[in-house]
């Protein structure tokens, strides 16, 4: 899609992105090393080149089936015509219970509007789950989608007549709601259904040639059940039920480009858990037609969803819908300055022109997708809708634990979710301490081999002096003794090269999964944490990411630099903060939460390890070889 803005918290391949800057950056430094030696070495050293190489490939994400456009429909000789059957005026009833307050509309027998009453927006009210500039244009919940354009409009502008009656609530077992006849719903009636109690719903519309029956099913949950059939000149009319355009919550370009639709067909993922199929936006063509059998289907955002759960997996049909809208360039003013933005949709239905299916449509919450049930796929056991939420596809077997750890913490301990980070973050580092300490060891102990190191690369670097410009193959030799002996003295000492960098690649599995996490739990939409007003979002104020500098910075200055020069080491520890403070610039500030807090562990624990008797050994040595070479040392 072209000029399509993607989301900086849920951007597709975003996860993978992420690992993939956090791998080259640590490359980087590593490559950078024998640069800097050039650059900033003692006039005697030698100076070296070396090169590095490294090379991504993307997946290929497989084509989507094309578009099956519906069988023409052909009137049987002898068929009836249709009694009429239309109401005189457009009516409005209103179902409301404790998660939301839905318009239905007779027109078009359609949601005009639909409140989650435990969600707001960010004047604070409850939130409009419809998209009304969106669905004004494009249609709205629970309308008809059909090949043919024209039948589309008419089935969605038609008059029909309404009837209903409560009834009890399919949801809750062994109780009475009513202790006669259930009540009838007039249309204009604003009903308020309980716990107990439920509310069937039917919509009827006939011409002579169109016959069109809806027929809904409310409770106290958030899903709704549908019911639907079309038949014109008496042939079965494939028309699904639809949420054909967005939702309210989109106001900001992220918000819209984070739009997906989503499909569970039952594959399993690399580590065993669903495979969800998400198609971004960007890769969506509206029209086309995707062929069952799947366990659910719809379309979604960050953090709400509308999904259709088919009741026959194996005839189920989905059309994917796309559409450009204007919306205003600042929501707070409506009348100003208009940008282009796209909307994803879904139609599911059946292919046999009677559909029979449920709806969910509400927040991407793990509690509430986990209740309920989709319908079992062939030869699987059936499952729920937690599919929903994107952990993420590489870590979030990770991702997930975390999210879990997380919330209980949440509930049972702090009752803040920044409080609840710093807690998990805290916890993370102490159990990943005895790893660290290792590595702090490892790399205090380079220190006090550098002078041996350094002797045998001059003495290799004598050697190769004395060859013949040409003789590459003898140079080549004597870089692979040299090697093999550093080597050598490296195990005999107990020392590591990398030892030091151990700390920095245990965090980036954590960081990835962190992001994942941050950017799809809904928990954390609206969070507060001190001058943060929603911890998924990037701190407004770019406070956490300068503070990551800072205590990127102070890290590095603490921290035994392996066989790098004091010179070098001064370099280094400005490269690799800026680095990671340009990366976290527009991160969610929970996930920057998270890496200050590891941070201020960190340097707390290098400091402790600094001021024992083997690190005040290691740092005397290291400022003793600093003052030989009439260079201050690094201050811890």
């Amino acid at each position: 899609m072209n000029g399509s803005t993607q989301n900086p918290q849920q951007e597709p391949g975003m996860e993978r992105r992420l690992l993939l800057v956090f791998i080259l950056t640590f490359a980087v430094l590593l490559i950078s090393q024998p640069l800097l030696m050039k650059y900033f070495k003692p006039p005697a050293q030698e100076r070296k080149e070396q090169k590095a190489q490294s090379a991504a490939t993307q997946p290929v994400v497989p084509a989507q089936a094309p578009a099956v456009p519906a069988a023409p429909v052909k009137a049987q000789p002898g068929a009836k015509a249709a009694a009429a059957k239309q109401a005189a005026a457009e009516r409005e009833t209103v179902l409301e219970n404790d998660l939301y307050k839905i318009v239905l509309s007779n027109r078009g027998a359609q949601v005009k509007s639909w409140f989650l009453k435990q969600y707001q927006d960010e004047q604070g009210r409850p939130l409009e789950f419809v998209h009304q500039a969106a669905a004004q244009q494009y249609g709205y919940p629970l309308s008809l989608w059909t090949y043919d354009e024209a039948l589309r409009t008419k089935l969605n502008s038609a008059l029909y007549v309404m009837t209903g009656k409560l009834a009890v609530n399919e949801q809750v077992h062994g109780r009475a709601a009513f202790a006669g006849s259930p009540p009838e719903i007039a249309p204009g009636d604003d009903i308020i259904l309980g716990h107990d109690a439920g509310a069937h719903i039917t919509f009827e519309y006939g011409d002579a040639d169109t016959i069109v029956r809806k027929s809904f099913y409310f409770d106290h949950s958030y899903v709704v059940k549908v019911e639907t059939s079309v038949t014109q000149n008496g042939q079965p009319v494939r028309a699904y039920p639809a949420w054909p355009a967005g939702f309210g919550d989109q106001t900001t370009p992220a918000s819209y480009a984070s739009a997906t639709v989503d499909l569970y067909n039952g594959e399993t993922s690399w580590h065993g858990g669903e495979k969800v199929v998400r198609e971004p936006i960007k890769k969506i063509s509206s029209g086309a037609t995707i062929n069952g059998p799947f366990a659910w289907a719809g379309a979604a955002d960050q953090y709400f969803g509308a999904v259709f759960m088919p009741d026959d997996p194996k005839t189920a049909v989905l059309v994917t819908l796309r559409n450009a809208i204007e919306v205003p360039k600042d929501p707070a003013k409506p009348e100003g300055e208009k940008i282009k933005q796209e909307v994803v949709g879904a139609a599911v239905g059946n292919v046999s022109g009677l559909t029979s299916e449920r709806l969910f449509a509400g927040p991407k919450n793990l509690d509430v997708l986990q209740s309920v049930k989709a319908p079992a796929l062939p030869g699987q056991a059936a499952s729920n809708l937690e599919g929903m939420v994107d952990f993420g596809t590489y870590l979030g077997f990770i991702a997930k634990p975390l999210f879990l750890w997380l919330r209980w913490t949440f509930k049972h301990l702090v009752g803040n979710w920044g409080w609840s980070i710093i807690v998990l973050t805290v916890i993370i580092n102490i159990v990943v301490f005895p790893l660290r300490l290792t590595s702090m060891k490892s790399a205090l102990k380079m220190q006090k081999l550098q002078p041996q190191i350094n002797a045998i690369k001059n003495r290799y670097s004598q050697k190769t002096k004395n060859l013949k410009p040409g003789d590459r193959a003898a140079k080549m030799e004597f870089s692979q003794q040299q090697n093999q002996e550093i080597a050598a003295l490296f195990k005999r000492e107990g020392a590591s090269p990398m030892g030091g960098c151990i700390p920095m690649l245990i965090q980036f599995p954590f960081l990835v999964a962190f992001y994942s996490m941050l950017g799809s739990a809904i928990e954390l939409r609206q969070a507060h944490w001190f001058w943060l007003h929603d911890l998924s979002s990037p701190d407004p104020y770019h406070i956490l990411p300068i503070l990551i500098i800072v205590t990127t910075l102070a890290v590095q200055r603490m921290t035994p630099q392996a066989g790098m020069d004091p010179a070098q080491q001064k370099v280094m520890t400005l490269m690799m903060p800026v680095m990671l403070g340009i990366i976290s610039w527009n991160l969610s500030s929970g996930l920057c939460l998270y890496w200050v807090m590891g941070n201020l562990v960190s340097i707390i624990q290098q400091f402790w390890m600094n001021n024992t008797k083997f690190g005040q050994e290691m740092r005397a040595e290291a400022e003793k070889r600093a003052r030989k070479k009439g260079l201050a040392p690094t201050k811890t």
